[in-house]
């Protein structure tokens, strides 16, 4: 007797959810940097400036809520400035070793 299959209904996954302390924002960040997936970083600080707020960290970006918006957003190409203002108001360092 075979049974009826039911569909699971997934949700999608919000990272800001665990995003809650410093040492779990820098594994995420170390984990997105190493795959050297542009588009995924972009991603990942878009999903660290929601769990801190996304307009706490424009402020502390010195950009506006919208600006930042638009900046983090799927696709986006933000420049080289405005990816080191937002990691700075993340209070994220980034790092460089020898390959």
């Amino acid at each position: 007797m075979s049974t009826p299959k039911t569909k699971l209904k997934l949700i999608p996954l919000d990272a800001t959810r665990y995003l809650q302390n410093e040492g779990a924002i820098a594994e995420y960040m170390t984990a997105v940097l190493e795959t050297e997936d542009t588009d995924l970083f972009i991603l990942a600080l878009g999903d660290v400036a929601r769990a801190k707020g996304m307009a706490q960290v424009a402020k502390d970006a010195g950009l506006g809520r919208e600006s930042l918006y638009k900046a983090l957003a799927p696709g986006a190409k933000p420049r080289l400035d405005t990816i080191l203002k937002v990691v700075r108001a993340l209070g994220v360092r980034l790092s460089a070793h020898a390959a």
